[in-house]
């Protein structure tokens, strides 16, 4: 598994879709969120959760 640093939106995405593609799809769809969180422009954020359609799994406080 790579190492990252996660500094950027696309750091995460990148992140999510190693999960992904390894067969770690909650820990995906986290970091998918996390990603789309920290991306300013709405239509990306979107585009960044569709790629990962499954329901949040956040716990929001």
């Amino acid at each position: 598994m790579a190492l990252f640093n996660f500094n950027r939106p696309d750091d995460y995405l990148n992140a999510a879709r190693e999960m992904a593609d390894s067969g770690r799809p909650t820990l995906a769809r986290l970091l998918a969120e996390e990603a789309a969180d920290r991306t300013t422009d709405p239509a990306d954020a979107d585009r960044i959760r569709a790629e990962f359609p499954d329901n949040s799994l956040r716990q929001e406080s």
